[in-house]
């Protein structure tokens, strides 16, 4: 690109684009329909470009990228199947509320409808699983549309944003000028700042309080790291206890005393029981999902609740609230900390003696107790052992998804926001391992750990050659039971341990797996040797795949049945025959 010209291609004209909103990194996959833009991208020094191996992991590591850094993740890939291989990622980014916005390539404009070679309704497609999307039919219309939807993706609620370019347009002249001031959207306007007359009457209800519990969620990280610093702010100024969703881990420090762990179905009996009989509670960023609701009809019976969201459509879509607060988390905790001060309102403080008196009695429960012996590894003990030996480094962590998700919840402490990266809304076995790449793109210099089950590593192994290529330290610890664990446990809750196609045969030597690829295997069963293997991988400074060999039978525990209440919850497997999953409940797995 000479600096002399005034009118550029379209592709050209993309990419200054994405250097004026200050992106550093494009995860993507070339085809015919984006070689103008891949021939641009080879003739500038500032974009970097990361070739993955599928292109729903460049949409997971985009994600990765995204959530442990607040920017907006970019990806870039072809048209017809390079799109719809997008889709699972896309889907996953707008359940979770993460800015990405997708490049994708598209048939000459008229082709489109004609079927032709690797064409496909991207934009039709995709309209369901984006948060907004465009088809670009004017090289003139391509820089504003890059600018727009970047506002869009990182505006209000995140959320990913699909721009769909027709091979034409690429390769049309035009000339680009830089926006001159930021650009919006024409009526997208997300309301940031609360009503003040919502913030006096919360402030009224939280003081007035006996048995006061925050349920705060992914939307306190998605505001940024202010946010988070804002809530511990007011969490310690009331004295109340919090509790975080799975997708809000870290956006309350997990070694505050007035943190009761995570909620919901795989959450701790302390905090489930604190929101069932909790007289007020603050949601500020949650949105009231079914795996922390448990049984509609009796959640939180007694409760007067407040709810804080950017989003109005994700107010009153599950739960009825009492006191409905539209804004950015950041600004309405500020509002809430400044109005807490001028007032200092009186809490009944014998009240909350007894209602934290109560929450340690459900703590002596130790509901996470399990049972470890010298002979197999419990996968419990095994990230235990893990945050033993990483707490005091600077570590990021991925995972994938299932009963080892939930433990890594369970039992990896998150002190501050935006180094916990997992799917919770859609559930993507899958998307841990390219998250973490793309983490480790973001912090190279970081330890960056995707927590894996044997069978939710499979499904995106190939990446294995992005990070050979990329020389890329990401380390992958599989709890390997052989099982698609959280399946084999539902079969066994709801179908009498008839595992139907859940046991994992003809799974790979991990070790020799990761050989392959250049990278280092480590395995271990014996609960003697689990700490060698755990320092010799975090010592190693290349990729690692550690195959832990773990207990087969063990299950996720604490656990509240899908339809039950939070009273309900399964603490071990012998509550299985007392607390039978209802009908109602197996129809909500």
């Amino acid at each position: 690109m000479k600096p002399e010209e005034s009118a550029t291609t379209g592709a050209d004209l993309l990419v200054k684009a994405l250097i004026d909103e200050e992106v550093e990194v494009v995860f993507g996959y070339p085809g015919g329909a984006v070689l103008p833009i891949y021939d641009s991208l080879f003739k500038q020094n500032r974009l970097r470009h990361i070739l993955v191996r599928h292109e729903q992991a460049a949409v997971h590591a985009a994600e990765g990228y995204a959530r442990s850094t607040g920017k907006v993740g970019v990806v870039l890939v072809t048209s017809g199947p390079g799109a719809t291989n997008a889709v699972t990622g896309l889907t996953d980014a707008l359940m979770d509320s993460i800015p990405v916005v997708c490049l994708t390539g598209q048939v000459p404009t008229h082709l489109i409808g004609n079927d032709a070679f690797q064409e496909a309704d991207t934009t039709g497609i995709t309209r369901p699983c984006t948060k907004h999307n465009y088809l670009v039919k004017a090289v003139g219309d391509l820089a504003r549309t890059v600018h727009e939807a970047f506002y869009v993706a990182r505006s209000g609620r995140p959320g990913p944003v699909v721009i769909d370019l027709p091979k034409d347009v690429l390769m049309n002249r035009h000339e680009y000028e830089a926006p001159k001031k930021p650009v919006q959207h024409k009526s997208y306007r997300p309301q940031v700042k609360p009503d003040p007359r919502k913030i006096e009457q919360a402030i009224d209800l939280i003081a007035a309080a006996k048995r006061p519990v925050f349920y705060t969620g992914g939307g306190v990280i998605n505001s940024g790291p202010k946010a988070s610093k804002l809530l511990a702010q007011f969490v310690r100024l009331t004295g109340y206890p919090i509790t975080n969703t799975l997708m809000g881990l870290g956006a309350f420090p997990a070694s505050d005393k007035q943190f009761l762990g995570m909620l919901g179905m795989h959450g701790t009996y302390e905090a489930n029981l604190a929101m069932y009989n909790c007289d007020v509670l603050i949601d500020i960023g949650a949105r009231f999902d079914d795996r922390i609701t448990g049984k509609l009809a009796e959640f939180s019976p007694k409760s007067k609740k407040i709810h804080v969201d950017i989003d109005p459509s994700s107010i009153n879509k599950n739960v009825r609230v009492d006191l409905p607060i539209v804004g950015d988390a950041a600004h309405v905790l500020e509002e809430l900390i400044r109005v807490w001060k001028a007032r200092q309102p009186r809490t009944d403080q014998k009240a909350l003696k007894a209602w934290w008196a109560e929450i340690e009695k459900w703590r002596g429960r130790n509901c996470l107790a399990y049972k470890q012996d010298k002979e197999t590894i419990k996968p419990q003990y095994a990230l235990e052992r893990l945050y033993h030996h990483i707490k005091d480094r600077d570590h990021y962590i991925t995972t994938e998804v299932g009963q080892h998700q939930m433990w890594a919840a369970q039992f990896l402490k998150f002190e501050q926001p935006n180094h916990w990266m997992t799917s919770g809304g859609l559930g993507t076995m899958g998307y841990g391992f390219p998250a973490a790449i793309g983490v480790q793109i973001a912090h190279p210099d970081s330890l960056v750990i995707d927590v894996a089950g044997e069978a939710s590593i499979m499904m995106n192994i190939q990446e294995l050659s992005t990070v050979a290529q990329y020389q890329l330290p990401v380390k992958i610890f599989v709890l390997n039971n052989q099982y698609m664990g959280m399946v084999r446990q539902w079969q066994e809750l709801l179908h009498g341990g008839r595992y139907s196609e859940s046991y994992m045969e003809s799974l790979p030597d991990f070790v020799k797996l990761a050989d392959a690829f250049g990278a280092v295997g480590l395995r271990t069963g014996n609960p003697a040797e689990l700490d060698g293997v755990i320092q010799e991988m975090i010592k190693i400074r290349k990729p690692v795949i550690v195959d832990v060999l773990v207990d087969k039978a063990e299950n996720c525990f604490p656990m509240i049945p899908s339809g039950a209440a939070h009273y309900d919850m399964l603490l071990g497997p012998n509550d299985r025959a007392e607390k039978p999953v209802s009908e109602e409940g197996m129809v909500l797995v």
